[in-house]
């Protein structure tokens, strides 16, 4: 285990991400101003594809954080059957869930029942597939759908806030089912599917189109919904990075791009594969 990992399960990660939080939601000229112009400076960012291209424009850093693109910036791909990224980013791991089990990283394997944090829901996806995509402090924060389909039940699952990059993936033993994070599940032309927004260190909230800000609790949230989504359609977002998990039925006979494989860039609305109808 890293170092980097290693201290991680040392600081209070709850209480360093709820003063994140009120920073980033700060309006004070001062704070906002200093928070977007180094975080765009440390991060590369530029605001090319933005619809605000000034940081003056924005009036938090949350605010700036989940800005939203240029109209076409992102066009969608519309092959029949497509399944497309759900966000900017890179594939963590990509592939098949053998014995109800999702590849982490190299070696690390965690349960899907334990992921979706319900062991019927879990059983289901049994033998389906799935696509982890890792969102960058510079990426793009907006979580869309990758397939069409109804929002069925929301659910909070309460975590731990570890960073979710490579190195904490390799390192930290379920990483994902144990962060916090919510999960989303649809009825689809594939049957039931889901995407599920995993949390990290001083990720500041997490928010749908269904539930709002999600208020952080000690206990799991459930909520009934049926809300029509068309592929490409905005999910949700998050208030500092995190990672996305598109998760497919068996039904759905998943076939990824041939080439997609962990580290590959990827973009909100790319083409990642292929699924099959009921």
């Amino acid at each position: 285990m890293t170092l980097f990992t290693t201290l991680q399960q040392f600081v209070p990660q709850q209480q360093l991400s709820e003063v994140a939080g009120r920073l980033a939601a700060s309006r004070h000229p001062m704070v906002k101003r200093a928070f977007i112009r180094s975080f765009a400076k440390a991060y590369g960012v530029s605001l090319d594809e933005y619809e605000r291209q000034s940081f003056n424009a924005y009036e938090s850093f949350n605010d700036f954080f989940t800005r939203e693109l240029k109209d076409e910036a992102r066009p969608i791909d519309d092959t029949p059957n497509g399944i497309v990224s759900p966000a900017d980013g890179i594939i963590s791991q990509l592939g098949l869930i053998h014995n109800n089990k999702m590849l982490q990283a190299k070696g690390r394997h965690y349960d899907i029942g334990q992921l979706l944090a319900d062991s019927s829901d879990g059983h289901y996806f049994a033998d389906g597939s799935f696509a982890t995509v890792y969102l960058a402090p510079s990426n793009y924060h907006r979580v869309h759908m990758p397939f069409a389909g109804t929002l069925t039940k929301t659910r909070y699952v309460p975590g731990t806030l570890f960073s979710v990059n490579n190195t904490t993936a390799a390192n930290v033993p379920d990483l994902f089912a144990r962060n916090e994070r919510l999960v989303c599940l649809f009825d689809t032309q594939y049957g039931k599917a889901a995407v599920v927004m995993v949390g990290a260190m001083i990720v500041a909230g997490i928010e749908s189109v269904a539930t709002g800000k999600i208020t952080r609790s000690e206990e799991i949230q459930e909520g009934e919904h049926r809300i029509d989504l068309a592929k490409g359609d905005e999910l949700g977002r998050f208030y500092l990075g995190s990672t996305a998990i598109v998760v497919l039925p068996k039904a759905a006979k998943a076939d990824w791009l041939e080439g997609l494989q962990a580290n590959s860039v990827v973009q909100m609305g790319q083409l990642l594969g292929m699924a099959h109808t009921k």
